[in-house]
């Protein structure tokens, strides 16, 4: 609750939390190897066994639940974990530790680092005793953490930034279409790594769409994170509200056509409109970086081949959707969009069972899954040469 998260939202991520924690715990006691078939007399076999200590570096948008999503696997695979939670949200953390020994988890498995990036943050990627980091944050952290990775060859698991494309065909069901992709865009404050906000939308369409998105904009509620009815609070603090102000001001600027919000509530707090821009060229600081901030920017295309283009015309891919009626249309997008997670007629539809991570610069392995399981576990290979006796 320390990052301005309304109440319902933070009880979504605990209950995804459990739901996650359950799913692993199945597997603890369902991890092993294999025996191979090889040529000659031995007898050769595999053992599944834990990396080690496991850094977990976590963000400050979804901070207990991103928490539980990279240590359940971690614990569950026979690592021990460190914890350093983003330096703006480290309660969540600290009472998730606290959890951890009421539930009886010997000393030392399970361990929470607070401070900066700068310091605590470096070091951790520079202990010579950690043998994997998970980080999940901006893309320009993940480089750097990559490279002090690089100095004794640490595994390394980034989930990193997005400017995820919502595209909406002309035969879409219109009214869900705008519903999930106001939510794609403004879940959280606007402040969600896969968010849809490069919403493009097929040509005849376009002004109705543009409508329906305004007035789910308008009907927002902004205001206090602690009353049941509010579905967005503030932004976490005055760097991130300076910087989404700012580039709504790019958007206006470089030519994009604001349909609605754009300017903050109120003269306490970090509270800013759901904004809405449309006529939006490719080209455009709007279009091309991430905000992190509840601003929509909807974009016009003509054909199927063309929206292909522009949708991958980034560094990033972590997710992406399509609203259609036409299931060949929406497969062939699917596979032709590079994005690590791809919906069709919904968006950021995300179980603990469904492996979640970026293609390009958007990040490498896995979170939830077996996979994400397996990235902490590493293969021995034991072989013994058996005698055979001639009869």
């Amino acid at each position: 609750m320390d990052n301005g998260k309304t109440v319902e939202l933070a009880l979504d991520d605990v209950l995804f939390a459990a739901q996650t924690t359950r799913y692993y715990a199945g597997y603890a006691d369902k991890i092993h190897g294999k025996q191979l078939p090889v040529d000659g007399n031995m007898i050769t076999f595999t053992r599944r066994e834990p990396l080690g200590v496991v850094a977990c570096i976590t963000p400050w948008n979804y901070p207990f639940l991103l928490s539980v999503l990279k240590c359940t696997p971690c614990l569950c695979a026979g690592c021990t974990v460190v914890l350093k939670p983003a330096e703006q949200t480290p309660l969540s953390a600290l009472y998730l530790a606290a959890l951890t020994k009421e539930a009886g988890f010997p000393p030392g498995v399970f361990n929470v680092i607070c401070g900066y990036g700068e310091t605590t943050g470096e070091a951790l990627t520079h202990h010579p005793d950690v043998r994997a980091i998970s980080f999940t944050g901006s893309t320009e952290v993940g480089q750097l953490i990559m490279k002090a990775a690089a100095t004794n060859i640490k595994h390394v698991k980034l989930e990193l930034g997005g400017k995820s494309p919502l595209i909406i065909l002309a035969d879409a069901d219109i009214e869900k279409a705008a519903e999930v992709a106001h939510e794609a865009t403004m879940v959280n404050h606007g402040q969600c790594c896969v968010a849809g906000t490069r919403v493009f939308v097929q040509a005849s369409i376009y002004d109705q769409m543009v409508g329906k998105l305004k007035r789910l904009a308008e009907q927002r509620k902004v205001g206090d994170p602690f009353l049941s009815d509010t579905i967005q609070g503030p932004q976490i603090d005055n760097v991130q509200f300076d910087k989404i102000m700012s580039y709504i001001e790019k958007g206006k600027k470089q030519g994009a056509r604001l349909v609605t919000g754009g300017c903050r509530i109120g003269k306490k707090g970090y509270f800013i409109q759901p904004t809405v821009f449309a006529d939006v060229s490719d080209e455009m600081c709007i279009a091309k970086e991430e905000i992190f901030g509840p601003v929509q920017c909807i974009l016009k295309f003509n054909t199927l081949e063309e929206v292909i283009e522009r949708a991958n015309a980034t560094h990033y891919g972590l997710g992406a959707g399509v609203f259609t009626s036409d299931m060949d249309k929406a497969m062939r997008i699917a596979q032709c969009v590079e994005a690590g997670s791809f919906w069709i007629n919904s968006y950021n539809l995300i179980s603990p069972q469904t492996p979640f991570g970026g293609y390009k610069m958007s990040g490498m392995g896995r979170e939830l899954g077996k996979e994400a399981l397996d990235s902490y576990l590493q293969t021995k290979v034991i072989s013994m040469p058996i005698s055979v006796k001639n009869s």
